[in-house]
């Protein structure tokens, strides 16, 4: 087929003269609406990337630093408030109810458990036995009673006037009357009510076939009328309904449908592919904006204060620290030192000074009194550990003696 014949255009291709003819001018608008809220979501996620890296790691390693400290504040606290309240109930509760069991319940009831089966579980057999053996005779009386006084008479009654009597002067005259009198009057009421009815149904039964031929032909026509008139409605509502149908779709659904596909759907294409296109250049932008202060920050703030931190801080911390901080840290620990010296000298002045008191007044080592503190004790041969009960040994060495000896 030849290129330059004119091809169909498709109305539901992107490719149309409208998407064409607004497509720089959305995506125009769409960056410059997009563009500030690209750059102040970038502004916040770096915000939030330095405070999560700078504020919330030593803010959580407080809370949990202060969490734990409560935490164990409130142990030691429950714990003494538990311990305190287990003394206050053993020794308010517990352990005088465990002396009032052992020391009172327990002999009480041992003295009740004694006096129940020695002397009130005889007592009580006895009694029992004894009052089961009068009850037993007491009813056997009484039954013997009852069977001669009522039994007895009301049997003879029922067998010897009351039957007789309901047999012979009730029940054979009523069976006569109803054989002989009263099924006969019966059948012939029956007969006669019989008659009577089949008359009756005859007359109200010609009279109904009558009234229904009369009301099945006024139904029928009424039917025949009502039909007709129902489908004359039915094919005007019919007609009705197409117009309406037709009008809806001919000044509603066409328009809205065409204006949905050739206006609103290459719009809202272009608005959604625009705003894609918009965010990510307002990435770039963003980008190189944030690159840009980040350079503008170093060069006219870092730079400047690692000079001065260099150059600046760092001698006059050194001088600092090697003409005043070193000397003044070395008189502190010999001050330290001469005054530790000095108490250790004092306090062994005065405890010399007591010990040649006490001698004084007691008289002798020998008299020496207990607690006192004594002097630096004697070391071993070839140890250096003290023992208090060792004998202290000589300047010169058992060798030096040997070679006297043989000498």
């Amino acid at each position: 087929m030849d290129d330059r014949t004119p091809q169909p255009l498709d109305r539901y291709a992107p490719e149309t003269a409208l998407t064409r003819l607004i497509r720089i001018p959305v995506r125009i608008v769409v960056l410059v609406v997009v563009l500030p809220v690209r750059m102040v979501w970038d502004l916040l996620a770096a915000g939030w990337y330095a405070v999560d890296r700078t504020v919330l790691p030593p803010l959580r390693r407080a809370l949990e630093a202060s969490v734990g400290a409560l935490g164990r504040g409130l142990e030691w606290l429950f714990a003494s408030v538990g311990r305190v309240l287990g003394w206050l109930i053993a020794a308010l509760v517990l352990i005088p109810l465990r002396w009032l069991y052992t020391s009172v319940l327990t002999p009480l009831g041992h003295g009740l458990r004694w006096i129940a089966t020695t002397l009130l579980a005889p007592a009580a057999r006895g009694l029992g036995t004894g009052l089961a053996w009068l009850f037993t005779k007491a009813g056997q009386g009484a039954a013997w009673l009852f069977t001669v006084l009522v039994v007895a008479p009301a049997v003879g009654l029922w067998r010897y006037v009351l039957v007789p009597v309901a047999r012979y002067g009730v029940a054979v005259p009523l069976v006569w009357l109803y054989g002989a009198v009263l099924t006969p009057v019966g059948r012939g009421t029956d007969w006669v009510l019989g008659k009577v009815w089949d008359a009756a149904a005859w007359i109200v039964g010609g009279v109904g076939r009558g009234v229904a031929w009369v009301l099945g032909g006024v139904g029928r026509g009424l039917a025949w009328v009502l039909g007709g008139l129902w489908q004359g409605l039915a094919a005007v509502g019919r007609g009705v309904w197409i117009a309406v149908v037709w009008l809806v779709m001919t000044l509603l659904v066409a328009p809205a449908s065409w204006t949905y596909r050739r206006i609103l759907t290459p719009v809202g294409r272009e608005i959604a592919e625009a705003a894609r296109v918009a965010w990510r250049i307002a990435g770039y932008l963003s980008r190189a904006v944030g690159r840009g202060i980040a350079w503008l920050a170093r060069h006219l703030i870092g730079v400047p204060a690692a000079w001065v931190y260099r150059t600046v801080c760092t001698p006059v911390g050194h001088l600092v620290r090697d003409a005043l901080w070193a000397p003044a840290r070395r008189a502190a620990a010999e001050a330290g030192r001469a005054a530790r010296s000095a108490l250790a000298t004092a306090r062994e002045t005065v405890r010399q000074a007591r010990r040649d008191a006490w001698r004084a007044l007691v008289g002798g080592a020998g008299g020496a009194r207990s607690g006192e503190p004594r002097g630096v004790p004697a070391r071993t041969l070839g140890s250096t550990t003290t023992v208090p009960s060792a004998v202290q040994a000589s300047e010169t060495s058992l060798l030096g003696e040997k070679l006297v000896k043989r000498g």
